[in-house]
């Protein structure tokens, strides 16, 4: 990463974080330890080399300022290099042999699903910035991206009621994220009344390249007619190609609109975005966001990183409010001790870059606006729908299992909490 060029902008550094204490607490020890756990090589690093950057820039814009409790954060940096099982092992790296008091990182759910036993077993705390399936709330990790309800079903919301779509054909690379999104999209289609021969899905490994197959099954599913459109759970590098293939093959986003989870700003900064204006995709931030804050925070992020051609993107968002309110949640509980912070973090608030203010609530999700962006041909994206803040929600009303499932962390001290017999679930706090 280039050395950073110069300091922030005062309103920057007012933004970015809370005003460190004057003295150090008793029970902290300095530098406190920040673990980034990011893919910085292998299928992933496409998305996650960006994360570990941002957080090195929130890490010294806090230090410029004071540092917290009167500590400097220092950052340790890890390198799953994009391997299921390295996410695990690194973690328990770095809180047995790190001491690291907090940790931002994780992009893909298996990723998490493969660390989060480690972070359980030694109490860690984690902040997970990336959309992802649900399913799942744990007593160790914020979850700061969007859960199914805040981008998946609005996502197909719009292509229902402003479209007119009538065939979706559902295209995932294959792990719990795309499978488990797709399930509760199914049940949702069903709902909705789109019959189950017009929902046609398809999984490919990570790094899948060629689309040429796929891309013409899709085209075939419109031959009588109907409206198709693509819901795209691809992730990494494999976008490359499937991009790729849809102009080749002539699909413009006039004739099959592609809404994707997993692709923003900094994927489409390797593609040829002329061939892609009009495809979508949904978020809770993009970069074209027009407030004072986004402003401030892309001025910042160009001085740190010194290159004005790097984008941000939505889970550069997710960790800019997890971070800050982890910041907050620490002056407030006077400590970093992991339980102490927990209970802090809950009903912490910090403004969006898109206007408003995200909230945490006691399931661990955030309350988070959702936008709609269409691709320009500049890479950015047109701003074309956004709501209000929706509250996340860790179980989807759309699985027959999880229908009756809660979270409540504050009051209930529980995850998987069964609204039918009032009991909380003891089988451990995810499927």
């Amino acid at each position: 990463m280039p050395t950073p060029r110069t300091l922030l902008p005062a309103g920057a550094v007012a933004a970015l974080m809370a005003a460190a204490a004057p003295l150090q607490a008793q029970d902290v020890s300095c530098p406190i330890q920040v673990g980034v756990l990011h893919s910085l090589s292998g299928s992933m690093a496409i998305s996650e080399t960006t994360l570990r950057d941002v957080m090195l820039m929130l890490i010294e814009t806090q230090n410029a300022a004071g540092g917290l409790l009167g500590c400097e954060l220092e950052a340790v940096v890890v390198d799953p290099a994009s391997d299921w099982p390295r996410f695990a092992e690194l973690t328990r790296q770095l809180l047995t042999v790190n001491e690291v008091d907090v940790i931002f990182g994780a992009w893909t759910s298996v990723s998490r699903k493969a660390l989060l036993p480690v972070l359980e077993e030694l109490n860690g705390l984690m902040f997970y910035p990336v959309q992802y399936e649900g399913q799942e709330s744990s007593r160790n990790v914020f979850y700061t991206g969007a859960a199914p309800n805040q981008q998946a079903i609005p996502a197909v919301e719009y292509f229902l009621e402003e479209l007119g779509i009538e065939v979706f054909a559902l295209l995932g690379t294959d792990y719990v994220y795309p499978r488990t999104t797709n399930t509760i999209l199914q049940s949702f289609l069903s709902e909705n009344g789109i019959p189950d021969e017009n929902i046609f899905v398809n999984y490919t490994p990570f790094g899948h390249s060629d689309w040429s197959t796929i891309v013409s099954d899709v085209i075939a599913l419109g031959a009588g007619g109907q409206r198709v459109g693509i819901i795209s759970t691809i992730n990494g590098d494999a976008n490359v190609g499937f991009y790729n293939e849809l102009a080749a093959q002539g699909v413009s986003a006039d004739d099959i609109p592609v809404i994707a989870f997993s692709v923003g700003e900094e994927e489409l900064s390797g593609l040829d975005t002329s061939r892609l204006v009009g495809h979508l995709a949904a978020w809770n931030y993009f970069m074209s966001a027009d407030t004072p804050e986004n402003e401030e925070f892309i001025a910042a992020w160009h001085a740190f990183i010194g290159d004005t051609n790097r984008v941000t993107n939505d889970p550069m968002e997710a960790h800019y409010i997890g971070f800050n309110m982890w910041v907050n949640a620490v002056e407030q509980a006077g400590t970093t001790d992991v339980d102490a912070v927990r209970e802090a973090m809950w009903g912490q608030e910090f403004p969006n870059l898109t206007g408003g203010m995200a909230v945490m609530n006691p399931n661990h999700h955030l309350s988070k606006p959702v936008l709609i962006g269409e691709i320009r041909a500049d890479g950015q994206f047109d701003i074309i729908s956004q709501t209000e803040e929706i509250p996340g929600e860790a179980w989807s009303p759309f699985v027959a299992d999880s229908a009756h499932l809660t979270s409540d962390w504050q009051t209930l001290g529980c995850g998987m909490f069964d609204t039918r017999t009032e009991t909380c679930v003891q089988i451990g706090s995810n499927f």
